[in-house]
């Protein structure tokens, strides 16, 4: 039994690449191995319907591509975060919000972000690399398997709003979404795409098959602010992101989401709500309003409720619905980055303290 692609895990293979993987095997080996990982959702070693020496074949060539490093709670249980470790260790997170009828899971498209959106932890980070399917898919099945049945919902819902710019990343992505909906029966309607904008990304996933949700993390409606707030924005501007998104609207017929970070006197002002408005309203789409998640590297607050409520108003009174959405996991560093940022600051901190403590001895 030997492996056709380089270092994979289990997840980066195929259902056909599997089937070679198993040659020889009873056929239906195949059907119980790939089912009971994804229909089940359940670990290679808890398939006990299959032979335990095989079962330690597949996990012997095929290891997992994350491994768990720090899992945190907040929200009574209800939302938790969890921070992987690659293979090469670079370091990607994943959340999971728990609500009465559904569990919401935020996953990485990449480890680091090369798009420096100015008040993001990951951004702030840099990029590492692209993640592979299988480092995508992971995260789904080790948090459902992770996470106790009674901090989740009914129906799965998948967004890709964690670390990475998705359409930087786009034939991975699109690896693990078809996965998502072909093999674990999640539907496409419950699977959403955040991009900053990064155009012949909309143009490709208006040609995909799936009707995905789309969702555009705007936070200025002016080319020159977003172009402080979004640095995408100067290859990509708002005028040229508008018409990709309207014909994305007409292949698709699916409403479009554009995500706003509320931040105290950026672009909360009714000047801002106007412009939002004006720029929304052909779109048909509809506003989520994000209080600022704040991290130590970006200078800004998130603007009062007050402030967020009124906001909200200005762009209903102008025709647009919006939603305001309530921060989840503040208190576990919730916002994508916070958490890798964190630890990363203490290996290098430990790094530091081991290079000065070595520099003195051999003074």
């Amino acid at each position: 039994m030997t492996a056709s692609v380089a270092d994979p895990s289990l997840a980066d293979l195929t259902r056909a690449e599997l089937g070679e993987l198993l040659d020889g095997e009873p056929s239906y080996r195949l059907d119980q191995v790939w089912d009971g990982l994804y229909r089940q959702r359940r670990p290679l070693a808890e398939l006990t319907n299959v032979p335990k020496g095989l079962r330690q074949a597949i996990g012997e060539l095929l290891p997992p591509a994350l491994k768990l490093v720090r899992a945190q709670t907040a929200d009574r249980g209800k939302t938790r975060k969890y921070l992987w470790s690659l293979r090469d260790g670079h370091l990607v997170e994943t959340v999971l919000m728990g609500y009465r009828n559904r569990t919401t899971l935020c996953i990485s498209s990449q480890a680091g972000c090369a798009m420096a959106c100015s008040f993001c932890a990951t951004g702030q980070v840099g990029f590492d690399r692209n993640l592979s399917v299988g480092e995508i898919v992971e995260q789904v099945l080790g948090t459902l398997q992770h996470v106790p049945p009674a901090a989740r919902g009914g129906a799965v819902n998948i967004v890709f709003m964690g670390m990475g710019e998705p359409f930087a990343n786009y034939d991975a992505v699109w690896a693990a979404v078809e996965r998502f909906h072909g093999d674990m029966g999640i539907g496409a309607r419950h699977i959403t795409v955040s991009t900053v904008g990064v155009i012949p990304g909309i143009v490709r996933l208006a040609a995909a098959a799936l009707p995905v949700n789309l969702a555009v993390s705007l936070h200025a409606a002016n080319d020159r602010l977003r172009d402080r707030i979004a640095p995408i924005n100067r290859t990509y501007p708002l005028r040229d992101l508008a018409r990709a998104l309207a014909d994305y609207r007409r292949s698709k017929r699916r409403r479009i989401s554009l995500e706003w970070a509320m931040i105290d006197g950026v672009n909360d002002r009714d000047r801002d709500a106007a412009e939002l408005a004006a720029y929304a309203r052909p779109l048909a789409a509809h506003v989520n309003l994000i209080p600022l998640n704040p991290t130590p590297g970006y200078g800004h607050s998130p603007s009062p409720s007050g402030r967020i409520e009124h906001f909200a108003s200005e762009l209903e009174s102008h025709g647009v619905k919006a939603t305001v959405r309530v921060n989840r996991g503040t208190s576990i560093d919730a916002a994508c980055g916070q958490l890798r940022a964190d630890k990363l600051v203490s290996i290098q901190r430990g790094g530091r303290a081991r290079r000065g403590a070595r520099a003195q001895q051999e003074r």
